[in-house]
């Protein structure tokens, strides 16, 4: 059964990191040839919803144990393998005076490179502790966005903020498609992996790379006629 769905225009617009804002899983990109088959089918079991992420994310941590030099190596990558048209569509967003908010079940430190780059208002995300050497010492063991359902309990509460108001949210994983309930809507994300579980629950679906395509599915006629003049115009053009 898809989803209910409203159309726009939204107050706030949230997006998953991984695999929708980048075109990248963070730490898989840390996993060296000894694990790297094992952290990709972790992931895209959790991602598929075949295994529960709370079994997952720290067993993924113990088998790579970052630095905080590879936690900050995630996050220039993150926005080096950001997709097209990204910074544009949030720039956009803010020009419309947006919310643009981050959930992401990746590592804090790393997100929040790719959220400064791109001026997001609020970043959610799992934080990392190190030692004084910099070496692994932990993660936020008790942050929702460490377990199955954890986004629906960050979008509750940022849905129960008087300012957020009507709310869309993009993603790609199960964690994301799980909340989509607390959005007016819900857009499937399919242009870095196209996941069937996630598309079959999604009323409104996104296959392109090009994040500009996003721009009709999240703005309202009156929103973009108003970018039209603007200098985010390329934004309103047929994709």
């Amino acid at each position: 059964m898809s989803l209910p769905d409203a159309p726009p225009p939204y107050r706030t617009v949230v997006f998953d990191c991984d695999s929708t804002l980048s075109a990248m899983e963070g730490i898989e990109s840390l996993a060296g040839p000894e694990y790297a088959d094992e952290i990709a089918r972790l992931t895209d079991a959790a991602m598929a919803g075949e295994i529960a992420l709370e079994e997952v994310f720290g067993r993924r941590l113990e088998l790579i144990h970052p630095t905080r030099d590879d936690v900050a190596e995630i996050g220039r990558r993150y926005v080096e393998c950001a997709l097209s048209g990204v910074r544009e569509l949030v720039a956009a967003l803010r020009a419309l005076d947006k919310r643009v908010v981050v959930v992401s079940g990746g590592l804090l430190p790393a997100v929040r490179t790719l959220s400064r780059e791109l001026e997001v208002d609020e970043t959610h995300a799992v934080d990392v502790s190190f030692a004084a050497d910099g070496s692994y010492a932990g993660f936020e063991s008790d942050s929702p966005l460490a377990r199955t359902g954890g986004k629906i309990d960050v979008l509750a509460a940022l849905a129960a903020r008087p300012e957020t108001g009507a709310i869309a949210f993009v993603g790609d994983g199960a964690t994301d498609v799980e909340a989509g309930h607390l959005a007016a809507r819900f857009i499937a994300f399919g242009g870095v992996v196209r996941r069937e579980n996630v598309f079959r629950e999604a009323s409104v679906h996104c296959t392109s790379s090009d994040f500009r395509a996003l721009a009709p599915l999240l703005l309202s006629s009156e929103e973009l006629e108003q970018l039209s003049t603007t200098e985010h115009a390329a934004l309103t053009d047929p994709r």
